[in-house]
């Protein structure tokens, strides 16, 4: 009975310590590389699996949203606003975390999927949201959840902002979803040739070398 416990104690300190690992402040070494990327941070491919499987969602559409975005930082802010350039006016935005959703998308997100205890620092409820938002971007305007840089338009400028076409007044933000495509194709294709020996449990990432 006694071992018993004692293993049960080991499993639950093993999960909090790959929860804070999943969730650390400290992005990954080789942002270039889907592969690398998994391989560092431990618990990473099995929650981006598990993304793609609920909302049929390619997990490499939002890791690159995610570089993009905050450049896998869990606690990304966007840049403060100045009064007269001096004094600090707050945020531009309330967006936060890995995702940079803002309050009221990520609460929309809490209450339609009943995930209330969801937080944007934590790298497996963010890229569920991040899947939540590509799978209803494309019910709500039709595109494909695979059309990377269309989807980031959506992601960056609303479903409605969308329909109005507000991006063809940003140059800029279609070079920056220009870039997404690109890196949602090098992630796609790194992730091709990594797969099957990139672990995608807990049992199994703990019989890894």
């Amino acid at each position: 009975m006694r071992n018993f416990t004692q293993l049960v104690f080991t499993f639950i300190a093993i999960f909090f310590a790959l929860k804070l690992s999943g969730c650390a402040v400290n992005p990954p070494t080789d942002q270039g590389n889907i592969c690398s990327i998994f391989l560092e941070k431990s618990g990473w491919h099995e929650s981006a699996l598990d993304m793609q499987e609920r909302w049929k969602v390619p997990l490499y559409v939002p890791m690159a949203f995610m570089q993009q975005e905050s450049s896998f930082r869990s606690d990304a802010l966007p840049p403060k606003r100045y009064l007269i350039g001096v004094i600090s006016w707050g945020r531009l935005s309330s967006a936060y975390g890995y995702s940079q959703a803002k309050d009221d998308t990520w609460d929309d997100y809490r209450k339609e999927t009943g995930r209330w205890l969801a937080e944007r620092d934590d790298f497996a409820d963010a890229i569920d949201f991040m899947g939540w938002y590509i799978s209803k971007t494309q019910k709500v305007n039709g595109i494909s959840v695979s059309n990377a840089s269309a989807q980031y338009l959506n992601y960056h400028e609303g479903w409605s902002g969308y329909r109005k076409r507000s991006y063809e007044q940003k140059p800029w933000l279609n070079a920056v979803a220009g870039r997404v495509e690109d890196r949602a194709e090098r992630y796609n294709q790194q992730y091709q040739g990594c797969k099957s020996s990139l672990p995608d449990g807990f049992l199994e990432w703990l019989s890894s070398p």
